[in-house]
């Protein structure tokens, strides 16, 4: 089976989280222009794109990502799609049973409707409180989200992060998930390794398993 990356785009305009610094990527010295190399330059906040939160995102004192174990991210995993339209919640999750341990992606309406678009998208699927206080009972190894947060912007974002990450729940969020279907997966995901960082922009791959 082929890998399918799941990772978002990096590019100049992208969307972001409102008040997270804008995206540019430049090319500062061009082959074309007479240079003797091509170099670009980036700048971005750490939580654009395809990335991973650190547990010192939304816990005061907890691990940064030095103290990032790349089991988290690099494993079986499972796609898991979610009909509600507005959140993930408890009785929907149920259903899937899952287990202490997992890697748990999360398909939602989101997948289908906020990535064709530059402008950030407030009414996105996010994981209510209820569900990340199941998910973080387990707890999960790592969840995985089709938009910027696992929090939403108008619903307890704050609060869904501390309950995940307070219980060792890694976070992987901004995952384009249009051309996967649900089931087992091996994941291959690596933030890039910023010291004494809340998180890191990262790259996500899945092949399905047999």
């Amino acid at each position: 089976m082929s890998w399918i990356d799941v990772s978002v785009p990096l590019r100049t305009g992208m969307v972001h989280w409102p008040g997270d610094p804008a995206v540019t990527i430049e090319r500062v010295a061009d082959m074309d222009r007479g240079d003797e190399a091509n170099v670009t330059a980036i700048d971005m906040g750490a939580h654009t794109g395809t990335h991973v939160d650190a547990p010192v995102h939304f816990v005061r004192d907890a691990p940064s990502l030095d103290s990032f174990d790349p089991d988290a991210t690099i494993g079986s995993a499972r796609v898991i799609a979610i009909d509600d339209a507005v959140a993930i919640r408890p009785d929907e999750l149920a259903v899937h049973d899952p287990r202490p341990g997992e890697r748990l992606l999360f398909k939602t309406a989101n997948s289908d409707r906020v990535w064709d678009t530059d402008e950030f998208v407030e009414d996105f699927v996010y994981v209510s409180e209820e569900a990340a206080a199941m998910l973080a009972g387990l707890p999960a190894r790592l969840i995985g989200v089709d938009y910027l947060s696992v929090g939403g912007f108008h619903a307890d974002g704050p609060e869904i992060h501390r309950r995940l990450l307070a219980a060792g729940v890694w976070i992987l969020e901004g995952l384009d998930l249009r051309g996967v279907d649900p089931g087992p997966y091996d994941l291959v995901c690596l933030p890039l390794r910023l010291a004494v960082a809340d998180g890191a922009p990262a790259r996500a791959l899945l092949r399905r398993r047999a």
